[in-house]
């Protein structure tokens, strides 16, 4: 969350430029799953019979589904919204599913922990002559805390010309094609501090307004409006030249790698979750030729997870050859949720939350191919973890550069809803992973976080070699926010916000150095890149904190930066350097960043 001291006023626009469905057949993890569904027992590690965990089924009472012919879709999603609007911390989820069609006359204004997606292989399968919008009318007018909530895979005619999607961190953009224009800020242009869009084609003109940073990956926009501090592009047709830091555009003409997230759909009257292939040096959105290229995977090889299901049942079920279907809802478990088989989909529907209640890790994967972790919370228990996500084992080493593991929109949140702790939040062991999308969050308010309270201490920690980061949004940790020991390594847009409530200057002493950096590449590094990357400090109970950079990494040939932005917000703490001991210090009450434009 950010906090400046005074709403803007809309800036004037500058001149931007305008601008294979492939079903594999079944391999032998498939077949065993189908000859494991035909019996009703399965043997233990005691050779006791057990069930076997079925495949398939309903979705549960949080998935609503409609097609054009439901009554009152509008009054059923209004219904939702009113209980969703504020509940900032509350425990309901849902997931508002539109079957292919055209549905007419609709606003669906989507509250926290609301998913709206169509159920069409192509967005342009679902269109709503309507909207899909998020404001901020419950927090004033202010949308910096407008998180966890989504919107995938439809197309949109909106009633004014332009769609509003108010948001800030964890709240996607996904698969989605505007008609039209699409306008970020809220309304009266209050603060937001987003975001995130993917795979989209906006045919009008992107208007950011407000919105301190974004990013935005293998898309297609009609313009881009203004920028505010971090404004990244990669493999977006028609994103402005690279212009850092005025105006403040950092764009790739590609993306090295990029895979798209699973998405639910119906084939018939069949559910299926639709898995999209790997794409290298990707521009412009995937679906652009109709059907995109990947895997269709019938729902009946999922365990299809509701509220109330144990960890040892869905480890059962994954050790048996099924994969993982999360239905909207809050999942506690008390042993860690492992999966060791290759390219296993963990999906979440309706940001569907994993807690850990004694101190267990929630997740870890194996040193496997093609695992993909998507649309999950991850929220830290009373009893500390020591990490809560761990992408292979230590000193993992194998190579999956020809199928990557990936973690897509999976969010990490320690305190806020309650009492949380963690060490570290996500630790890649894994080489060649890719991290799309994150928002790794220390609570900065809500309920039970405090300095000590809700501790932890670092966010994302990378040892595997040839990781890609693409969105990588990490705040409030007691030290590092960021740290990477992993061979060429690459971020494409980062967001941090130091922690709000170190008590003063000693609390964040880190030896002889004025605080922790936000993002830190480890001295035994000889490769590394980064572009487009900010970090902010708003430290509120001790305004004369110093934080010597936010940034820190070896001096070497191999290790690059691009667009490096830090910010004082309002005066509250100050940074002496952006990188190392470069770059101007911030000074004074105003909210006026300090550049590097390439480092070294």
């Amino acid at each position: 969350m950010h906090a400046p001291p005074t709403p803007p006023t809309p800036p004037t626009p500058p001149t931007a430029p305008r601008t294979r469905l492939r079903t594999r057949a079944l391999g032998f993890a498939a077949l065993a799953v189908a000859m494991l569904m035909s019996v009703p027992t399965a043997q233990t590690a005691f050779g006791e019979e057990a069930k076997a965990v079925p495949g398939g089924g309903d979705l549960g009472p949080n998935v609503h589904v409609f097609d054009p012919s439901t009554p009152d879709i509008q009054g059923k999603v209004d219904e939702i919204f009113k209980k969703q609007e504020s509940a900032q911390f509350g425990l309901d989820r849902h997931a508002l599913m539109f079957k292919p069609g055209t549905y007419d006359n609709i606003n669906a204004q989507i509250g926290f922990y609301t998913q709206i997606a169509g159920l069409g292989l192509n967005p342009n399968d679902t269109t709503f002559n309507g909207d899909v919008t998020v404001d901020a009318g419950w927090f004033d007018g202010n949308a910096t805390q407008n998180f966890w909530r989504s919107a995938e895979n439809l197309t949109l005619n909106p009633v004014s010309g332009t769609n509003r999607w108010a948001v800030s961190q964890a709240a996607p953009f996904r698969r989605m094609h505007v008609k039209g224009g699409l306008n970020l800020a809220p309304d009266g242009y209050g603060w937001a501090s987003g975001g995130y869009i993917a795979d989209s084609k906006i045919d009008g003109e992107v208007g950011p307004y407000s919105q301190q940073q974004w990013y935005t990956r293998d898309s297609s926009v009609g313009g881009w409006v203004n920028g505010v501090w971090n404004m990244t592009f990669s493999g977006v047709e028609g994103a402005p030249a690279n212009s850092f830091p005025e105006p403040p555009y950092t764009t790739l003409d590609t993306t090295p790698i990029s895979r798209e997230k699973p998405f639910l759909y119906l084939d018939g009257a069949d559910y299926k979750v639709f898995v999209p292939e790997k794409r290298e040096n990707a521009r412009g959105v995937s679906w652009a030729d109709g059907t995109p290229a990947g895997e269709s995977i019938p729902l009946d090889q999922f365990y299809v997870v509701k509220e109330g299901a144990d960890a040892a049942t869905i480890n059962a079920a994954v050790e048996q050859g099924l994969h993982l279907l999360f239905t909207p809802g809050v999942y506690h478990i008390d042993e860690t949720i492992t999966i060791n088989r290759a390219d296993t989909v963990a999906l979440g529907l309706g940001l569907a939350t994993i807690i850990p209640d004694n101190g267990v890790t929630a997740i870890k994967v194996g040193d496997v191919d093609g695992v993909k972790l998507a649309g999950l919370l991850v929220d830290a228990g009373p009893v500390n973890s020591e990490t809560l996500i761990e992408v292979g084992p230590e000193n993992a080493s194998a190579d999956h550069s020809a199928n990557p593991t990936s973690l897509q929109d999976v969010f990490v949140r320690i305190g806020g809803a309650g009492p949380g702790k963690a060490t570290t939040s996500i630790v890649v062991n894994s080489d060649d992973t890719i991290i799309d999308h994150t928002w790794v969050w220390r609570a900065d308010h809500g309920e039970g976080w405090g300095w000590e309270t809700n501790r932890a201490d670092y966010g994302v920690r990378v040892n595997g070699d040839d990781v890609l980061a693409t969105g990588l949004f990490v705040e409030h940790f007691n030290k590092y926010d960021v740290e990477w020991y992993g061979e060429r390594g690459r971020t494409i847009f980062f967001q941090n916000e130091k922690a709000y409530d170190a008590p003063n200057q000693e609390a964040i002493q880190n030896g002889d150095t004025k605080g922790y950096a936000a993002y830190r590449v480890d001295d035994s590094v000889e490769q590394h890149e980064g572009w487009g990357m900010g970090s902010y400090c708003y430290y509120n109970v001790d305004p004369t904190i110093i934080q010597e950079h936010g940034f820190k990494a070896p001096v070497k040939p191999g290790v690059k930066f691009h667009s490096l932005i830090v910010v004082s917000l309002g005066g509250n703490g100050q940074y002496e350097h952006v990188i190392n001991d470069v770059g101007s210090p911030t000074s004074g009450t105003e909210t006026v960043p300090s550049q590097v434009v390439n480092f070294p």
